[in-house]
């Protein structure tokens, strides 16, 4: 569903006061105005419309996540309801159809509001039906990104990124429109939502918007010929899937040319947001009784940080990341996260930390 001048239904909690608008007669010459209502462009406009919102549907005895503010749950003895709102878009989803039904009307009665049907295309998200679960893809995002680059030839590249090849801040000539660069590179950083086999090469480009060079720009190039001849990619989920939450994580800090790191440091940075996101996914999921009871696998191809992670004994060594040696610990402690080791040709977390071959 959408919402039509969503910013206008909040109300203000301030005093504000605005000049006369153009071509508009007041009283008196050099009146001012004062808002009852929120207007486009006020920095709490959208403060406003949300805390209207929240008021409103928790009315019709919905609960606001703790876990994803955006997120509102209906819990009842007939069904679950859940809504989900990105500033005047909303998702709803349940297992009982008389509440949907009840839902809209409250929503057509609170708000001015657009009923756009079954969830087909959300935020230039793709969401397709198929026997086997729903698959999201970008699809459309994706060739309006080719036809801004402006591509005439139709050469095919199996791989978004050639492997083994290191890129410098200063490399040959600069690139005589950075604009561009810059605007093509955002446009990809949004299509890693779904295409993840494109975020390392992505994230390479992205350290080089500032001041891009033309090698710089050739490989944006490529990564773009590589999306249009994989358009159909996407994230593909199975309705039969079991509920099991599994991490992998890798870092690749080493790998700089531009700074070096410590390898170690870096496994276990990226380990503990890891064991984050999965804390956070399960607290998520439990909000509407999707319980977890098993723990979360965290997969590492490192057994040196797995034995650090797991051993109580203080290690003199690395005191300097201890912090999120027991932040790990505890986890693993309290049997939320268990680490396993895993083999480098299985690392899924690749993707994100080297140029994959196209096998």
């Amino acid at each position: 569903m959408d919402v039509k001048n969503a910013f206008l239904h909040g109300d203000l909690e301030e005093t504000v006061f605005m000049k006369q608008p153009p071509r508009c007669v007041l009283p008196r010459p050099n009146a001012i105005c004062r808002l009852r209502k929120s207007l486009y462009g006020l920095k709490q406009a959208p403060r406003a419309w949300f805390d209207k919102f929240r008021s409103t549907i928790q009315i019709a005895g919905f609960s606001q996540s703790f876990s994803d503010h955006s997120l509102f749950l209906c819990i009842s003895p007939v069904g679950l309801t859940i809504l989900l709102i990105y500033v005047d878009d909303i998702i709803i989803t349940e297992n009982d159809s008389e509440n949907i039904t009840k839902l809209k009307e409250f929503l057509h009665t609170s708000f001015k509001m657009k009923d756009l049907g079954r969830l087909t295309y959300f935020l230039r998200l793709e969401v397709l039906y198929l026997p086997t679960g729903i698959m999201l893809t970008q699809q459309k995002y994706a060739r309006d990104l080719v036809a801004r680059a402006g591509f005439t030839d139709d050469k095919v590249v199996y791989t978004p990124m050639e492997i083994n090849t290191k890129y410098k801040e200063v490399d040959g000539e600069p690139f005589n429109n950075p604009t561009l660069y810059q605007q093509l590179v955002g446009s990809l950083v949004y299509l890693t939502m779904i295409r993840q086999d494109i975020s390392y090469a992505v994230q390479v480009l992205s350290q080089f918007v500032v001041n891009p060079y033309r090698i710089h720009h050739t490989t944006l190039l490529r990564v773009i010929q590589y999306v249009r001849c994989s358009m159909s990619q996407g994230v593909l989920f199975h309705s039969n899937s079991s509920i099991h939450l599994e991490g992998y994580t890798n870092a690749d800090w080493a790998g700089c040319t531009n700074s070096r790191r410590s390898a170690i440091e870096a496994e276990y940075r990226v380990m503990s947001g890891a064991s984050s996101e999965i804390i956070w996914l399960r607290w998520l999921l439990s909000e509407p009784n999707v319980a977890i009871t098993s723990y979360s696998v965290l997969y590492v191809d490192n057994t040196s940080v797995i034995k650090i992670a797991t051993n109580l004994v203080q290690h003199e060594t690395t005191k300097h990341i201890e912090v999120d040696c027991y932040y790990i610990r505890e986890f693993v402690i309290d049997h939320f996260i268990t680490l396993q080791h895993i083999y480098s040709h299985d690392q899924l977390a690749d993707l994100y930390t080297k140029a994959m071959t196209r096998a």
